[in-house]
């Protein structure tokens, strides 16, 4: 742990310049600035709950309502590595929820956090496992949870090799996991298994769905969610081909770092293809609509009945199938899964997915899956996963520290 601090102190000045210099040139400003080193008005007594984007923010929502609505006098301090992430908490417009950008994981600023909100306990959302933040909120008393925890064998791995892990997992009061593969990971590099909580998986929890917005047939609506560099093309050459045989096809092209909205637009007009971008407000009058916003993939799982899953056509270990399967969408995927290993195994094995090795495959997985294939792979989906957790049982057993 010494080590680590010491390194952080090594590194504050150049991130405090990297932090300035997105000040010049716009992309942040001197708030959020000033918040991400421990500043802003106090919150003091409120639940902080961390998250780092959009995603985790989002799959957070119905665990944060279910906490107010246990108590209406809550609070909820909000802190996101991002801005659109802050901006997405904001715009939920509930007076009781106060965000903020999070703080560095450096001492002083941490310690000033903690000083001026004085938080009841501390939420993380997932894997956001920072060892500063844990070990100073821990020094003041300050519970520790983490709540759908994500344990990929590579993370472990990569845990293992520090010597700081066990110290981290012995400050860590409880865990929440999102599987059982996750739940081992954690008692192997150190947390006591009496600190284990009910199993959650936050993105299969009930939220609050928006609309579809549309207008399309869901049956006849392919999504291809979160695809990074290198995927984006097969998927249009295969969409390109299934769409030759099915006129009526249409994709959602929804890229997992919206900034290459530009390059990925080249790539469609090379197909032919007609498009729409989210961002720029275009009407969905195409073959292909370009989704490059972020805080929205619930509206697209909602408007899709066939879902081609990101990273796992190139090797980014896959997203996550518990939020496809539970907006009852038939699951397509590349071989690379390894972030979900035992979850794809599942879907797999009972006919909730299908494994496309190439565009060939998604190509002939588009073109075939009709109305009555999706319902059957996403009700397959749903009972090769189970049903959604209780978020009831989950924040029981976290009461006696909130």
């Amino acid at each position: 742990m010494t080590a680590y601090r010491f390194l952080t102190y090594i590194f504050a000045l150049p991130v405090l310049i990297a932090l300035v210099w997105r000040v010049s040139r716009r992309s942040e400003s001197w708030v959020h600035l000033r918040q991400r080193l421990g500043g802003g008005a106090p919150v003091e007594g409120a639940l902080w709950l961390h998250a780092a984007s959009n995603g985790e923010l989002t799959s957070a929502r119905a665990l944060i309502e279910t906490l107010l609505a246990e108590n209406p006098e809550r609070r909820v301090l909000v802190t996101t590595n991002t801005v659109s992430a802050q901006d997405l908490a904001v715009g939920w417009g509930d007076p009781r929820i106060i965000a903020r950008l999070a703080p560095l994981d450096h001492a002083l600023g941490l310690r000033g956090f903690l000083r001026r909100h004085k938080p009841h306990a501390l939420l993380i959302v997932e894997n956001e496992l920072w060892p500063n933040r844990i070990a100073l909120a821990r020094r003041r008393g300050i519970p520790v949870i983490v709540i759908g925890a994500r344990m990929s064998q590579r993370s472990a791995a990569r845990w293992a090799k520090l010597s700081l892990a066990r110290q981290i997992m012995a400050q860590i009061t409880a865990v929440s996991a999102q599987d059982a593969e996750s739940e081992a990971r954690f008692v192997e590099l150190g947390l006591a298994e009496s600190r284990l909580l009910p199993r959650i998986n936050l993105k299969t929890a009930p939220q609050a769905r928006s609309a579809a917005p549309l207008g399309w047939p869901r049956a006849s609506t392919i999504l291809a969610a979160s695809t990074h560099e290198g995927e984006d093309a097969p998927v249009l050459e295969a969409f390109a081909r299934a769409h030759a045989a099915r006129p009526e096809l249409r994709l959602i092209l929804a890229p997992r770092h919206p900034r290459r909205s530009a390059e990925i637009a080249t790539l469609i007009a090379r197909t032919g293809l007609r498009h729409a971008t989210r961002s720029m407000g275009d009407p969905p009058d195409v073959e292909v609509y370009l989704a490059d916003t972020l805080g929205e993939m619930d509206n697209w799982y909602a408007s899709a009945g066939l879902c081609f899953i990101g990273g796992s056509l190139v090797d980014k270990g896959g997203h996550t199938p518990f939020e496809p399967a539970a907006h009852h969408c038939a699951i397509l995927h590349g071989p690379y899964v390894s972030n979900f290993t035992a979850a794809y195994g599942a879907l797999d094995a009972q006919g909730g997915a299908i494994l496309c090795r190439n565009a060939a495959g998604l190509a002939e997985a588009m073109r075939d899956l009709g109305v009555a294939e999706q319902t059957q792979m996403a009700q397959a989906a749903r009972d090769a996963l189970g049903p959604p957790e209780d978020l009831e049982r989950l924040t029981e057993a976290m009461r006696r520290w909130l």
